[in-house]
Parts: C-alpha cells; structure tokens; sequence
C-alpha cells in the first residue's frame, strides 16, 4: 500500500505552534473525556473507549514542543467490524508548521487505509474530530469531546449487517419451535450431539467443506432458540474460522393466524469472505428445507 493511502486531514489557525501543541494534548478537551492515563508527556501511554464499539491503547512515541505528537497503537478492539484490531500496529500522527502567518495542522493515521472495514466509519470521525472539535479547541478553547452519533450510527449500522431471512407458515409456534430443534431433520450434514436442549452442544459436518459446534444458550418453548458457534473449521476460505463467536437465532412468533419465523446469523457479515456462499447455503437450508420439514413434518435431504 501506498503510504498515499493512509487517512490525512489538514487545517490552518492563526494560534502559534505551541498553543496548538498544547491544544492537542489535551485529549480529553476534543476527543473523549472517557481517556485513562496521561496524554502530555512522552513515553506516556493512555486509553481510549466508547461502550463496546470501540476499545484502543496509545504509547506516545514522539513529543517535540511546538512540532510534532505521535502516538502508537498498542492495542485496539472494533465491535462492528471482522477484524477488531484492525487499528493495532498504526500511528496518530500530528504534525505541527508555521506557514506565513498561521499554524498549519498535518493529522495523518499512518496504516488507516481505504482497504480497512472500518476506513469510512473511522474517516469520518477522524475528520469531525480533528477539524471539529479539535479546531474548535484551539480557536474558541472549547472543543466537542463527546461520541460522534452520526458515527456511532454508522459503525453499528455496519455491525447490523448480519444475515437475516423469515417465513411465515401455518403452524403453531410450538410446531415450529419442535421442527428448528430436529436439526438432522433440516440441515444436510453430520449431527452429533442433542439438538433439543438448553446447554447441550453438537458438532455439524460436512467432510472437506465445513465443520463446526454449537451451544444452544437459548431455549425458549414456542419462541426463540440461539446457538453460539464455539468453533468453527471452514476449508473453502481463507480465515477457517469466520464463523467462530457467531451466534444463529431463531425467532418465532405469531403473526395474524400465521406463525413467523426469522433466521439471524449473527456475525455472518458481507465482510466476510465465505458471506456469499454461507447466505446462499442458509437461504436454501432454512427457506427450503426447514420450510418444508415444519409444514410436511417430513425430513428433507440435502438440497445440494
């Protein structure tokens, strides 16, 4: 990647070198009040969160009065994207001149680049913050250090992202509820283990292509059953375990004298490179298969 690549935001102020200087430090005064540790002196490490989206460690590295802040990521952790650290190993850069009469501001996140998943959410923060809030801060002495929503909206909408498809049948809710849990009865592979439990845990197989174990962490009659995927082997990817720390749902509920019944894969996210052939699998097994087994109560064979 070209370092060309990495997200840069530029601005001028008529405040001198070392106001600006200043102004950047006092993190808390424009980024988040949520910081730990200091942020004014080097070598100094601190602490960045907001709820569970965003989690990051700094160490600043560079620390020269009036010219230049930097700050290395040592640790990082997104909620609303594939890879959580995608942060971890970059630096913060900002680099400080004096150009005719004003303070020019260089923000340069050195390894945030547009291949990142999180690039457009984080780009844009970074652009409101440093020439919001931050700007703000240095010209007015008062910045806006709170969560960005429209943000924070955005990296949740990202996080929404997760495969979903419903049906509705005629069958009552505990009908339903009775067909999802005969898994054999639906998913084509190799069960083992109790399906029809709260606690149990079984494995799914496919030789060659697939191989994974579920928990049922949730088991209520006529309305919901969820199964965490504790582990998960897939050999048409490369990351084989994409599916791991997912979550399957089922939801069920009466709708006029219709029962529905909405499939969410938690987790199975378009970045995800098995995305494609996952959703088209689920979309055939459970609109398909799972259909046919609650309304026929016939096992169905494998689709494929």
């Amino acid at each position: 990647m070209k370092n060309s690549q990495n997200y840069s935001a530029t601005m001028s102020v008529d405040q001198t070198p070392d106001k600006v200087f200043k102004a950047i430090n006092n993190v808390r005064g424009w980024w988040s009040q949520a910081i730990e540790g200091d942020t004014d002196k080097l070598g100094a490490e601190f602490k960045y969160h907001y709820k569970d989206i965003h989690r990051c460690a700094f160490k600043i590295t560079e620390f020269t009065p009036g010219k230049k802040v930097v700050w290395h990521v040592l640790d990082n952790d997104f909620n609303f994207v594939k890879d959580k650290s995608e942060w971890m190993g970059t630096d913060v850069v900002f680099e400080i001149a004096r150009k005719g009469d004003k303070t020019e501001i260089r923000f340069t996140h050195v390894g945030l680049v547009p291949a990142y998943e999180c690039y457009d959410v984080c780009s844009d923060a970074w652009g409101s913050y440093i020439t919001g809030s931050l700007r703000n801060l240095i010209i007015k002495g008062k910045g806006q250090p709170n969560p960005l929503e429209k943000e924070v909206a955005k990296a949740r909408a990202v996080r929404s992202q997760d495969y979903t498809t419903s049906f509705t049948v005629s069958q009552t809710p505990n009908e339903v509820f009775d067909a999802i849990n005969n898994v054999r009865g639906w998913w084509s592979g190799e069960v083992e283990g109790h399906t029809d439990k709260p606690g149990a845990e079984f494995t799914y197989r496919v030789p060659d292509a697939h191989f994974s174990k579920q928990k049922i962490t949730e088991f209520v009659p006529g309305k919901k059953v969820v199964w965490h995927v504790s582990d998960a082997r897939l050999g048409f990817v490369k990351d084989k375990s994409e599916w791991k720390g997912t979550d399957v749902v089922f939801d069920i509920a009466k709708n006029g004298d219709k029962t529905e019944v909405r499939f969410t894969h938690k987790g199975l996210a378009p970045a995800y490179e098995c995305f494609n052939d996952c959703s088209n699998a689920w979309g055939m097994l459970v609109n398909g298969n799972l259909r046919k087994l609650i309304t026929t109560g016939k096992p169905q064979p494998s689709p494929w």
